[in-house]
């Protein structure tokens, strides 16, 4: 298609794992934690991406495991005056956006995403001043500014339907920023869009042809798939969706194990919800790869119990989301244009 615009180069700024922590070391900090949220009327919201005792401590604290803006409604929505999102940047830009009177801190403000890294707001206001007859459609995963750029926000729950709406009333329409997001909605719906070039470092390590082996191996598993992967990955999948939307899949497919492609921090929810059945991280390298499935977000893994303790005790300085006033009026339009289309959709289907 033309007019779409080149990929950004980014060279990402990959953290360092997290130090190992002893048994013992792990269960101090969960009561240091446990404690501190009681002190300081705070709560704790964890992305499915987090690592799975972080989401545990999220539920045992009477806090909420879930998607980007799922979180940040349960924070709105919940008494608590300070929020701890544990997740990556934008999703603490998106709390506060919904939150603007509430204290929402990060574990650690260098968890990034790259979907936010790959679009950056000067490019990107750029490319879309280029084309002012396009209605600006963004992803979730982007920034506090580029969300004030646009004129709609989507999740990947609701994305076709909002894309199909748009497309019905014969606009035309700027997708970004994950390029295989945009391609997945263009074929299900038709609609022609300019395609930011960006793309998801987890999702886009998936592969077909070890997915296809895989398959082979396990005949009788059904195959979920995130689509923020790739065109060739996603037509192996016996069910497509978001992160809730999969986990709702796992639980009414009639197969017993199910090979996934998405981030492995899904699974913590998703065993919960059918217990019974296997699951299998989908491959992000083949039977040569030193690392056959590496299917998980480094920043993300940067959610530990120490960095939640340290949001607890340092406060501000150093874990504090702020977004300027003027900027989160803007980004919150778009939002807002989402929440209540989908709270119609919801409205129709009864």
């Amino acid at each position: 298609m033309s007019n779409i615009p080149p990929a950004v180069e980014m060279d990402y700024p990959f953290p360092a794992k997290p130090l190992p922590l002893s048994a013992a070391e792990r269960e101090q900090l969960t009561r240091d934690i446990k404690a501190l949220l009681a002190q300081q009327n705070a709560v704790l919201i964890a992305h499915y991406y987090t690592d799975p005792e972080i989401q545990a401590l999220a539920e045992a604290t009477g806090g909420f495991v879930g998607d980007s803006l799922e979180m940040a409604r349960f924070g709105r929505e919940h008494p608590a005056q300070t929020v701890i999102v544990a997740g990556v940047r934008f999703m603490g830009e998106t709390s506060k956006i919904l939150s603007p009177e509430k204290r929402i801190l990060m574990p650690t403000l260098d968890a990034e995403c790259s979907l936010d890294l790959g679009c950056p707001v000067d490019t990107f206001t750029e490319f879309c001043d280029a084309h002012p007859d396009h209605v600006v459609v963004v992803y979730a995963n982007t920034s506090a500014a580029v969300k004030a750029r646009a004129d709609w926000v989507v999740t990947s729950s609701i994305a076709l339907e909002i894309v199909e709406h748009l497309d019905s009333q014969g606009h035309k329409i700027i997708w970004a920023p994950d390029r295989h997001l945009g391609a997945y909605i263009e074929k299900k719906t038709g609609a022609e869009m300019l395609r930011w070039q960006g793309h998801c470092i987890v999702h886009d390590e998936f592969k077909s042809r070890a997915l296809h082996d895989l398959k082979l191996r396990y005949p009788d598993a059904a195959v979920l798939v995130h689509p923020e992967s790739p065109a060739s990955v996603i037509e192996l999948a016996d069910a497509v969706g978001s992160t809730s939307q999969l986990i709702k899949a796992a639980k009414e497919l009639p197969q017993q194990r199910l090979i996934v492609a998405t981030d492995r921090g899904i699974f913590y929810k998703m065993q919960q919800a059918c217990p019974d059945k296997e699951m299998i991280e989908a491959p992000t390298g083949g039977d040569g790869a030193t690392c056959r499935s590496c299917a998980h977000c480094p920043w993300m893994a940067m959610n530990g119990l120490v960095a939640i303790k340290s949001a607890l005790t340092e406060g501000a300085e150093h874990h504090e989301i702020h977004v300027d006033a003027a900027l989160r009026e803007k980004a919150l339009i778009p939002l807002n244009r989402m929440l209540d289309f989908a709270a119609e959709l919801r409205r129709r289907q009864g």
